[in-house]
């Protein structure tokens, strides 16, 4: 009975551990998501025909992040995350089209997390644990 008992507490834990790191690794998706949305459009209203691109690439990143984030939590949630998370980001632009504050915190967090994605997870696995 006592087995049966510590194999149900880890089994609970290991479960937990995991909603946490999908919760976890999801939020940074959204992030991502956002990001890669208020960059591509950005871009795309500089009108600049040598950075169609670069905005076409950032859509898709966008795309992408969005998908995989649909994976773990609801497509509908994913899409009120996404415009609240892109809503706070371009609150911190305070109305300037500068997005080197959002590039500093996001560029590469971003394009490590949509290129591997399994490992950004596995991070979050071990680290919820």
């Amino acid at each position: 009975m006592w087995i049966l008992a510590s194999s149900f507490v880890c089994f609970s834990t290991v479960s937990f551990a995991e909603d946490a790191a999908e919760k976890a690794f999801t939020n940074e998706l959204i992030e991502c998501t956002a990001y890669y949305q208020i960059s591509s459009e950005a871009i795309a209203a500089m009108n600049a025909p040598q950075m169609k691109a670069v905005g076409e690439r950032l859509k898709t990143s966008a795309s992408d992040a969005q998908t995989l984030a649909s994976k773990y939590r609801g497509a509908e949630q994913v899409e009120k995350d996404v415009a609240a998370a892109k809503q706070a980001q371009v609150k911190k632009l305070a109305g300037s089209n500068n997005l080197g504050g959002l590039m500093a915190q996001y560029k590469d967090a971003c394009k490590t997390l949509v290129d591997d994605p399994q490992k950004r997870l596995d991070y979050w696995t071990m680290a919820t644990m």
